[in-house]
C-alpha cells in the first residue's frame, strides 16, 4: 500500500520538484498539492494523505498556522514533515510544539527526502541532528534545573522515567537498550507506555517536554555528524 503524500508549498516549481522526486517511487503516491495553509487543510480532507510535506512561509495561511490546525487537541491526522530553510529557527520550534513529526531542509538530497517521508509515515519521528541541537539551544527557555523530577513527569515509574530520559536526549530505541540493558522491544513497549501517559504525539515533542521541563540541557544532545 503506497504512502499518500500530500505537498503543500507555495512555489510551483518546488511543488513539480518534490512530486517527480516522489512519483518515481513504488510506495509512494503523491495525491494532491497545495500552494497555502488553507489550501492544504481542504486538500486533507479531501484526499486524506498519510503525510504533508509542509512548506512555512506561504501567503495567507502559513504552515505553522495550518499544521496546528491538523493536529489541534492530538487528534488523529496525518503527519506533517515540515520543509524548511536553517533562517526559520523560532517557526520550527512552535512547529515541534504543535506535533510536526519531522523537519527536512529544502536543500537535502533526494536520499534524505524519501527516508524522512517513510519515517514518519511509519509513526517515528525525524529529529535532524543540526537542526535539532540549534533550535534546543536557541529557542527553548529551559528552567533551572532542581533535585527533584519535574512535576509533569512524576507520574512516571523510574524505569519510565529514564527511557524518557533517553528520548528527551533524541536516542533511538537501540541506544536507549543498549544503555538501560534492556531489550529493543521492552524499550519499545516503555515508549510507548511513556509517550501515553505524557499525552504526547510522538519523539518530537518528548525532546521538546524534556528540554522544557529542565531534565536534560542542550549539551545531552547528540553531537552532530561530521
Amino acid at each position: 500500500m503506497s504512502i499518500r503524500v500530500l505537498v503543500a508549498d507555495d512555489q510551483a516549481m518546488v511543488r513539480e520538484g518534490l512530486r517527480l522526486i516522489l512519483d518515481l517511487q513504488d510506495d509512494i503516491e503523491v495525491v494532491a498539492e497545495a500552494g497555502d495553509g488553507q489550501s492544504a487543510l481542504r486538500a486533507v480532507a479531501e484526499h486524506a494523505p498519510d503525510v504533508v510535506l509542509m512548506d512555512i512561509r506561504m501567503p495567507g495561511m502559513n504552515g505553522l498556522e495550518a499544521t496546528e490546525r491538523l493536529l489541534r487537541g492530538g487528534r488523529p491526522g496525518p503527519r506533517v514533515l515540515i520543509l524548511t530553510t536553517f533562517g526559520e529557527d523560532e517557526y520550527l520550534y512552535a512547529a515541534m510544539r504543535a506535533g510536526a513529526s519531522g523537519f527536512l531542509l529544502k536543500d537535502s538530497p533526494r536520499a534524505a527526502l524519501l527516508h524522512a517521508v517513510r519515517t514518519v509515515a511509519d509513526g517515528s519521528a525525524l529529529l535532524d541532528p543540526v537542526l535539532t541541537r540549534r533550535l534546543i539551544e536557541d529557542w527553548v527557555r529551559r528552567p533551572p534545573p532542581g533535585s527533584t523530577v519535574p512535576e509533569p513527569l512524576r507520574r512516571l515509574t523510574p524505569r519510565e522515567l529514564d527511557v524518557f530520559t533517553g528520548l528527551a536526549r533524541g536516542r533511538s530505541n537501540a541506544e536507549i537498550a543498549a544503555g538501560l540493558v534492556l531489550s529493543e522491544t521492552t524499550v519499545k513497549s516503555h515508549v510507548a507506555h511513556v509517550l501515553a501517559k505524557l499525552g504526547l504525539r510522538d519523539r518530537v515533542q518528548a525532546v521538546v517536554l524534556g528540554y522544557e521541563s529542565g531534565l536534560v540541557r542542550p549539551g545531552d544532545l547528540p553531537a552532530p555528524p561530521g
